[in-house]
Order: C-alpha cells, then structure tokens, then sequence
C-alpha cells in the first residue's frame, strides 16, 4: 500500500496533482517507527527471564572470589578437627580448585539437557524449574559451616552450575521468540545485561563493607536464592514463548493471546505471520536432536559458526580477566587495597556497554559490532602487552595498563559479549534453535573450563606476553566473521537461513569458498 501512493506521489510530482495524497504517506511511515520501542510488557518479560537466568551466570561467576581465604580457612579448620592434622597446602588447593571449577562442570550438563527441557516443559516452564536447582544450591552452601561439611560446598557449586547452565541456554529461547523482528537485537541484548549486571552485583556484594567480611561467607553465597525466588513470584504472571506455543504444540488460541499480551491486539499480526511461514516449512519435522544437526549438511555453516563464536567469547581472555583480576591489576601496579574497587569497576565497564550495545544494535547491525569488538580487542592486546613491558619505566605506565583492561572489557561488551547469543538465536529455525543451544552451551562450557585450566601456565610460560594468545584469536574470529557471516538484522529466520543455503549452491556450483556477504534489505 506504501508502494502505491509513493507510486500516485510520484505521478502527480510534475502537475501538482494528487497533493492530498501526500499526508497519507507520513501516515504509514508512523507505523515503522512506533514499533521500535518496546512495549512495557515485553520490558518486564525479559526482566522476569533474566533475575534467575542469565543473571545467575554472572552473579556466580563473580560471587566466589571475595570469599576465597575465608572458606579456604573454613576447610582447613574443618580438616583439623577429623583428622587432628592441618590440611596439606596441596590438598587445601585441590579442594579450593574443585569448589570454584565444579561450577563449570555444572554449567556442561545444564546446558547438555536445557534444550532438551526447553521442548519438553516449555521455555517458561524449564526457567521456573530451573530455580530448585538455585534454591538447593542455597540451602547446601549455607549449611556447610554450621554442619562443618565443606564438601556441601562442592554440591552447592555443582548445583549452581546447573541452574546457570539451564539459563544461560533457555532464556535467550524465550527472549528471542517473544522479541518483534525489528527489536529482536535490542531485547535479546536483554541476555547480556543480566550477566553483566550479575556479574557486578556479586562484586559489590561481596565488598567488605556488605558481605565480604570472613564470617558473612555462608550468607555470601546462599544469597543466590533471592533471585531464584524473585522469579518464582514474578515469571509465573508472564505467558509462554508464541512461536513454542504455535510451531511446538500446535496451540493456535495461546499463541494468539500470548501474541497479544505481548504487542498488543492491533500490532501482533505481522509477527504471527512470520511465525506461520516458519511454521508451514516445518510441518512434519520435529525438533531436532544434537547430534542430529551434525548430520544435517543444510547446517554445516551455521554449526561451524556456532563452534567459532562461543569457543571465542571464551577463549578472547575477558574470562581471564575476571578469574584472575587480581593479579592483572598487581601486575598493573595497582595498590593492593585498591584491587577490589578497580575489580567492581570492571563490572560496571561491562554493565554499561551492555546496555549500550542494546541501544545501537538495531541501527548498526549485528556484523559492526561483532568485528569492530573482536578488532577493538585485538588492539587492546597489544597496547596492553607495550604497556606491562615497560610499567617500571614511568610511575603513569602501570595506569597506562590499567585504562587498557577498562578498554578491552569494553571492546566485549559492545561486540562479542552482546551479540553472539543473538546470533545463536537468529542463524537457525524453531525445529534447530533448542539443540543449538545445547551444542553452544556446551562449547561454552568446554572453553570455559578450558582457558580456566589453561591461563595460569600461559602466565607463568609468557609472562606479559599472554595476551598475545589472545590477540591472535580475536583477528582469526574477525575476519572469519567478515567472511562468512551475513548481516541478520530486521531478517526473518527463514531469510536467513536461505543466505546460508545459497552460499552452500554456490560453492557446490563454484567449487570454492568465496565470502558470505549480507544482503541489503
């Protein structure tokens, strides 16, 4: 219709003609711009996804290093008093080790069934499910002192593992099915801000002046089940993901009444005819499996995709920035008293590009900021490699140093770190996406583990060297993404699911890996 009085304008330009006509075509253009901002109901959808979603992930990651000579104290007075001996610095070590990197074994196999649970009990379903695994993690956590069984503490850790390896897969789900089109980018970023901002409020929590006193450790980390519970009460009150509703469970009225909740009656059409269009090309195809996606060539890119981007959000060094925050910022020659502050700093840097990124994804697309981060960090790297090199020469350099971990995590949170669970969501269909998340859970998972293990013997082996690793990662997932990956903005999943299956004609027709480049909408 647009067309068609832009079309009459255009006739009647010359003669004067046809001007009432004009007013018409303001008319349809305030449609387009309305649409892109959220309503209030999807605003307090994603945040009563997000408190026991994502928010878990970040709170746990930070949460457990205020603490650390507290129960380290706490396990070797507990040694003492069965085995009249105090604990070997070793065991004492292996046992500290365990309680922090269980986490991330949890985190693997919550995020090998969330997929799974996700089909089955639904996206709103598995989030409200979820949290048992938090509020027993609590209860555990916080009965290790009073019982003098540190080895709660490990079933605790394990525990919350699970539940943010739940969240971490199941929420970007239901916030990426419940999104418009136009604003899927900005609300996905949702995912995002809630691990930034967990990762910030464990930071302030555990200062000293809160809970990161030695004898506040227990209530330290039972705090995970105030968002556990916040969810239980809020989420409840929101409806189930339309597209789970209409292309899983063939529910036509709840998927229409879900669709109204969200957008309104008068502006939910558009997205139901999407969700239709996916819907017929999915009839008679089930959701798939894991392991049924390896064997599906349609999916060779995505899958290939999937494996760079979640192995490089943890293997670009902001994981070991935070792990071991305290010994970048001494190597930096920040003052020792000073460390905890510098730590929360960090937390707010990520926090606010997170929103930042939210703010300009739809007009700069997914691909700009994805490159121009993994790019912004490779220079980061460097700068911050000159800079450690030479931190005795001047008493300005060790700062120098500093302003340079400030940059790289905000090169992250405005590239990597905001798209790339969008893109999880956005390069497969309703029948592939849930066992997508399951193999980029996993890989995240893995990697995270992985560069857990692996970054103390790349500091000891390359001293201020290390993150020239990093430097090199960062550039190889740069230019594979400029490469391969097309701009999935305003896209439908089946748009773009077909500029991947036009790239795969073309090789097959070509014999040669040429670029994928994004389509002009």
């Amino acid at each position: 219709m647009l067309k068609y009085f832009r079309r009459i304008s255009k006739m009647g330009k010359d003669n004067g003609e046809l001007k009432e006509y004009q007013p018409l075509l303001k008319d349809f253009k305030e449609p387009a711009q309305q649409i892109k901002v959220p309503s209030k109901s999807l605003l307090l959808a994603v945040c009563a996804a997000g408190i026991g979603g994502t928010f878990q992930y970040g709170y746990n990651i930070s949460i457990i290093n205020a603490p650390t000579k507290a129960v380290q104290n706490f396990i070797n007075q507990t040694w003492t008093e069965r085995y009249n001996t105090e604990i070997s610095t070793q065991v004492l070590t292996l046992l500290w080790s365990t309680i922090v990197s269980i986490f991330t074994l949890g985190g693997l196999v919550g995020a090998s069934v969330g997929g799974t649970l996700a089909i089955r009990f639904g996206r709103k379903g598995t989030l409200l499910f979820n949290n048992t695994f938090a509020l027993l993690a609590a209860l555990f956590m916080g009965l290790s002192y009073p019982s003098s069984t540190f080895e709660l503490l490990i079933i605790g850790r394990f525990l919350t593992g699970v539940n943010a390896g739940i969240g971490i897969c199941v929420q970007p789900l239901y916030i990426g099915e419940i999104a418009p089109r136009a604003l899927r980018g900005a609300m996905a970023m949702g995912t995002s801000i809630f691990i930034t901002g967990g990762i910030l409020t464990g930071q302030v929590i555990g200062l000293n002046e809160l809970l990161g006193k030695e004898e506040y450790w227990p209530i330290l980390l039972s705090t995970i089940c105030i968002p556990a519970v916040m969810q239980l009460l809020i989420l409840p009150w929101f409806p189930e993901s339309p597209r789970y509703l209409l292309i899983d469970r063939g529910d036509d009225v709840a998927c229409n009444k879900a669709l109204m909740w969200f957008h309104g009656p008068d502006k939910y059409h558009g997205e139901k005819e999407d969700m239709e269009r996916e819907r017929v090309s999915a009839i008679g195809i089930k959701p798939k499996k894991p392991w049924e996606l390896f064997t599906d060539t349609s999916l060779r890119w995505q899958l290939l995709t999937l494996f760079v981007i979640h192995t490089s959000q943890q293997l670009n060094g902001i994981n070991a920035i935070y792990f071991y925050a305290d010994y970048v910022f001494t190597q930096a020659g920040i003052p020792a008293d000073k460390i905890p502050y510098a730590t929360v700093g960090t937390g707010a840097c990520e926090c606010i590009t997170a929103l930042t990124c939210g703010l300009l994804i739809e007009s700069l697309g997914r691909r700009a900021l994805i490159i121009g981060g993994y790019s912004l960090m490779s220079v980061c790297c460097v700068c911050f490699t000159i800079a450690l090199t030479f931190q005795e020469s001047s008493p300005w350099v060790p700062y120098l140093s500093m302003i340079c971990v400030f940059a790289f995590i905000l090169s992250f949170g405005l590239g990597p770190g905001g798209v790339t669970n969008i893109l999880t969501t956005e390069l497969f269909t309703q029948t592939d996406r849930p066992a997508a998340y399951m193999i980029g859970g996993s890989i995240n998972w893995i990697a995270f583990f992985f560069i857990g293990m692996i970054f103390p013997f790349i500091v000891n082996g390359l001293k201020q060297y290390c993150f020239l690793v990093f430097l090199v990662i960062c550039c190889l997932v740069a230019t594979y993404i400029f490469f391969v990956v097309p701009e999935t903005k305003n896209k439908t999943f089946l748009e773009i699911q077909s500029e991947f299956y036009s790239k795969k004609k073309l090789i097959a027709a070509n014999g040669t890996e040429g670029p994928l480049l994004s389509t002009p909408m």
